[in-house]
């Protein structure tokens, strides 16, 4: 499937422009055809060529995509550099930047599709990798997003983004997630960024809530293995194809079928061999 690309430039309460880049579906013959939404956040670095491929990979399944710049409020929506000095930024930006402001991010762009002649209008998913791994995560409080795909997202476990370095999203997430909206959470047993501890307090924390998720720890993946530049040695294409069939069953499932009302099913599974 074909794709078509542009942005919007819109207003935020805060004096600056977010920047929305929109990737768009193109049927030959179906120039009225409506597609589900997705929200691609970025890492750190905004929207590099990596993140580009991966909502250019997203949309050319049947979605309409949406990709913020997330670091308006201090810079334009240029993506940062992959080097010292562009990560040594990119850390600084996302504890200097108030959750207020993310969570605008997203009701931003849920608003933006909402508004494009080919979204269907129903339901809107979302993804992430690293710190968009955590945004895709918080934007559930939104109740229009149905479900999100994280690919290692990190400070959920630690609390540590936003102004003044203490999040609340594990909390409000679990106790706020409702029953028809779902995560898929995915992990590598190697990555530094967010150690066993901390994996096991996000699975606890959700279990106990009893949010509707899938968790994945994948042996021998590093923090970064789906990024296809600049990953310093970490990026492994055969675990992302995997990890891919994972989010676009999720997507197809939650997003392009009409499922009805959620209701719980009330069957004990049997125990057999």
């Amino acid at each position: 499937m074909l794709i078509t690309e542009n942005y919007h430039d819109v207003r935020t309460s805060y004096g600056s422009t977010l920047r929305i880049y929109v990737f768009t579906p193109r049927l030959t013959g179906y120039p009225c055809a409506k597609f589900p939404g997705v929200i691609v956040y970025s890492e750190i670095y905004q929207v590099t060529g990596p993140v580009r491929r991966f909502a250019q990979r997203i949309a050319s399944e049947g979605y309409v995509v949406v990709a913020p710049a997330i670091y308006h409020n201090f810079v334009g929506p240029e993506p940062l550099t992959y080097d010292v000095e562009g990560t040594d930024r990119g850390n600084e930006f996302k504890i200097k930047k108030p959750l207020a402001s993310y969570d605008e991010d997203n009701r931003l762009c849920c608003d933006l599709l909402q508004s494009l002649p080919h979204f269907d209008g129903k339901r809107i998913g979302a993804t992430g990798m690293c710190l968009g791994g955590h945004l895709a995560f918080r934007a559930l409080l939104d109740k229009r997003v149905s479900c999100a795909t994280l690919f290692f997202p990190t400070d959920i476990h630690s609390k540590t983004l936003g102004l003044n370095k203490n999040d609340d999203s594990l909390e409000r997430v679990s106790r706020e997630a409702t029953k028809d909206q779902e995560l898929v959470l995915i992990f590598g047993t190697l990555d530094t960024h967010v150690p066993p501890a901390g994996r096991d307090l996000i699975r606890q924390s959700l279990r106990e809530q009893c949010v509707n998720f899938t968790f994945l720890e994948l042996n021998a993946a590093q923090h970064a293995f789906i990024r296809d530049e600049s990953s310093k040695g970490r990026y492994d294409a055969a675990i992302t194809q995997s990890c891919l069939g994972f989010m676009f069953e999720q997507f197809n499932r939650k997003l392009k079928v009409d499922l009805g009302e959620f209701a719980q099913d009330k069957e004990n599974v049997e125990h057999v061999c």
